[in-house]
């Protein structure tokens, strides 16, 4: 396949990259960094700006991954634009871009995250269930807004409801070993919110798995089958390390420190993907012990084998 990239240097995006490479397809990411991209990846397109895509580009599939990081910072009015002009805007730019096209791609993965969901509190979670009102879902219910529009064209599109990605070089365990290696780690609030999880390589596998199946559309769930209170996956995380888990930060004290933001480590989702079960497939790492184990032995190359 020919397949334009956004996103493509990031966490996720960059092994997804290199493993689609492997494969033989051919790739043209967009990015702002050409250097970056001829530092990563050989023999790959750039485009810095969607706008230089005219209407005789043609790409088999889009695979959408653009978005600033949503909890690097508190979400002050100004750091919410950039939340939805990274991923709302874009993502409108990029199905007009689509439109333009004389030859559409057949499908277009673009990237969403359970908080579309919004706090689901203990209640399992389909891709079926009615979400709950807050600043997290309508963001990404604007962003899958925006990328359903492409069906108008004629293509397949698939959105990517992630979890938390867990990976050896990057993502939100980057911040949190510092502190769980220092002894630091613990509950946050009450400790029982839940973490709906996955392992990089099988978020990978998934997506390879989606841009193959034609009969594939709509919302899926990239998260594993087991989902974890937040609890049990600090005492998992601190075990895996050999450290305590003893230090517990109060509910309050986040809500006062981080704001609104606090609402995505204070609220939770039990998330199951049942739309990937019910198509077939199988998940590599299903259990959170086992995850971690391979994430933090650094074995995770995003090109393990699937059953």
């Amino acid at each position: 396949m020919n397949i334009l990239v956004t996103g493509g240097t990031g966490f996720i995006g960059r092994p997804l990259c290199l493993r689609l490479l492997e494969q033989g397809h051919r790739l043209t990411l967009v990015s702002r960094s050409r250097r970056k991209v001829a530092r990563l990846f050989h023999g790959v397109g750039v485009v810095e700006h969607l706008a230089e895509l005219d209407e005789g580009a043609r790409f088999d599939a889009v695979i959408n991954l653009a978005g600033a990081p949503i909890a690097d910072r508190r979400w002050s009015p100004a750091r919410k634009r950039v939340l939805e002009q990274s991923r709302i805007d874009f993502t409108r730019e990029l199905v007009a871009c689509i439109g333009r096209m004389r030859q559409r791609p057949r499908v277009l993965l673009s990237a969403s995250a359970v908080g579309y969901y919004g706090d689901q509190g203990d209640a399992v979670v389909t891709e079926a269930t009615a979400p709950v009102d807050d600043y997290a879902h309508r963001l990404c219910a604007s962003w899958e807004d925006e990328a359903r529009k492409a069906t108008v064209y004629g293509v397949r599109v698939c959105l990517l409801r992630t979890g938390l990605v867990l990976g050896p070089d990057g993502g939100f365990l980057k911040r949190l070993l510092p502190l769980y290696r220092l002894g630091l780690g613990g509950r946050m609030g009450d400790g029982q919110q839940v973490m709906s999880w996955i392992h990089r390589d099988d978020w990978i596998a998934l997506a390879l798995f989606l841009l193959q199946r034609r009969e594939l559309d709509g919302p899926f769930n990239f998260t594993a089958p087991c989902p974890v209170t937040q609890a049990v996956f600090s005492r998992s995380l601190a075990s895996q390390l050999h450290r305590p888990a003893l230090l517990n930060l109060p509910a309050g004290l986040l809500r006062f420190m981080l704001g609104e933001m606090s609402q995505l480590l204070l609220g939770g989702q039990r998330v199951h993907p049942r739309r990937a079960l019910e198509a077939g497939f199988r998940f590599r790492f299903e259990h959170l012990d086992e995850a971690l184990r391979d994430v933090l032995k650094g074995r995770s190359d995003g090109s393990g084998d699937r059953r």
